[in-house]
């Protein structure tokens, strides 16, 4: 990174689009709702960017794009397959496909060629919601050597707006974005509180790397900079814990940690300018700011994490309350599911009078039952392999120290 700060000027046609696609993604890519306003304009800039990617743009990838880029089009392929319209006499053979032929039979028509999706305009929503990554990876595998550097600002400015966004409803303020969906009460520009949490504990590594691989910052300007630093992962902890991600909380002390530890490892890597009295300050002062928003946070009854860790018993977390029956769902529609984005419809079939609720469960807020439910043994195998692809990778990726930034290497 060191070597690719260079002046920004003669950017390419890929960054600039991906710039573009990125801000749109910041303005109404922050719910997953199939019926918001958002999607529509997310998905036509997609559409956009990627169509002047295969008409002007080279072929070349590299080799993780290229497997990245076969995992996504196996995924669209598979959700794809689940559109194709079966015979009867197939699609009755298929698991869970019996009851939903009762209505056909009760007005005494013959059975029609169905697909194997039963809710098809959900599944069709899961396979267009795809163009989104694959049009990032396309103009991301397109970048110069020095536009990387200047991705990771764009990334780290969407945090930090997002972050502000979050201190204003921290503080009481409404930010209603009429593109998406209404939002949980302190989650920045998404929907939803778990994603908010998410960028929040991301950023929270991402902005010690950008600070400390800066080469070119003299003494004063990387203290002011550390402090700014310092003050971000604060209010990042500060937004995790009011929230009310119990899950951004794990998240959210791993990426401190980690921050931490890439501070550390950068000042160390230059004692030169900074002395071991500076580093043992700095990392106390991080410290000190987390401690003080974590008071904050307490002392204004705003640490809704921490609250609804402790308060919400078992019997109220639906999501504990609806494992037996999602469990069940998965059994019953196994192996070939029930079609992508079919869930909150599958579940309202199946579930029981003890689990209706003024909220409806959308989603099974478990990534790996819900694929498995709906895509199947396929969907599985699928999972696995990319799992195992990122494991492999990963390894790959810390065993060659010349790829690492240099407070990485031994």
């Amino acid at each position: 990174m060191r070597s690719r700060q260079r002046p920004l000027t003669g950017l390419s046609l890929p960054f600039a689009l991906l710039t573009i696609l990125l801000v749109i993604l910041t303005i109404g890519g922050g719910s997953s709702r199939a019926d918001v306003w958002g999607q529509a304009l997310v998905r036509f800039v997609a559409w956009v960017t990627l169509i002047i990617a295969i008409l002007f743009f080279d072929r070349r990838q590299s080799s993780e794009a290229q497997m990245v880029m076969l995992l996504l089009l196996a995924a669209l392929g598979l959700v794809l397959l689940q559109l194709v319209p079966l015979p009867p006499g197939i699609w009755l053979s298929i698991p869970g496909r019996s009851q939903l032929a009762m209505a056909t039979n009760l007005v005494g028509d013959a059975q029609p060629w169905r697909p194997l999706a039963i809710v098809p305009s959900a599944a069709i929503n899961s396979a267009s919601s795809l163009i989104v990554p694959i049009a990032i990876l396309v103009l991301v595998n397109r970048l110069r050597e020095n536009e990387h550097f200047y991705l990771m600002i764009i990334i780290v400015s969407i945090i930090v707006s997002s972050i502000c966004i979050g201190i204003f409803q921290f503080s009481g303020g409404s930010f209603e974005n009429s593109l998406i969906n209404r939002p949980d009460p302190v989650s920045g520009l998404f929907a939803n509180r778990n994603h908010f949490a998410l960028l929040a504990a991301i950023g929270c590594i991402l902005v010690p790397v950008l600070v400390v691989e800066n080469r070119q910052l003299t003494r004063r300007s990387m203290a002011f900079a550390l402090a700014f630093v310092l003050l971000f992962m604060g209010l990042s902890a500060l937004m995790i814990l009011a929230s009310g991600s119990r899950a951004g909380i794990i998240t959210g002390m791993l990426a401190l940690i980690l921050g931490m530890f890439v501070i550390r490892q950068g000042l160390k890597s230059d004692p030169n300018r900074f002395s071991p009295r500076f580093l043992s300050a700095s990392l106390a002062g991080l410290i000190a700011i987390i401690l003080v928003c974590f008071l904050i946070s307490l002392t204004a009854g705003r640490a809704v994490s921490i609250e609804r860790a402790f308060s919400l018993s078992t019997s109220d977390d639906m999501r504990s309350v609806a494992l037996p029956t999602v469990l069940g769902i998965v059994r019953e529609y196994w192996p070939l599911g029930s079609g992508f984005g079919s869930f909150d419809t599958i579940f309202r079939i199946h579930e029981s009078f003890s689990l209706l609720r003024p909220l409806y469960f959308n989603h099974a807020h478990n990534d790996y039952l819900e694929i498995i439910l709906e895509g199947g043994l396929p969907a599985l195998l699928l999972l696995t392999l990319a799992i195992a692809w990122w494991c492999w990778a990963s390894a790959r990726a810390w065993r060659d120290n010349s790829a690492l930034p240099a407070y990485f290497q031994d």
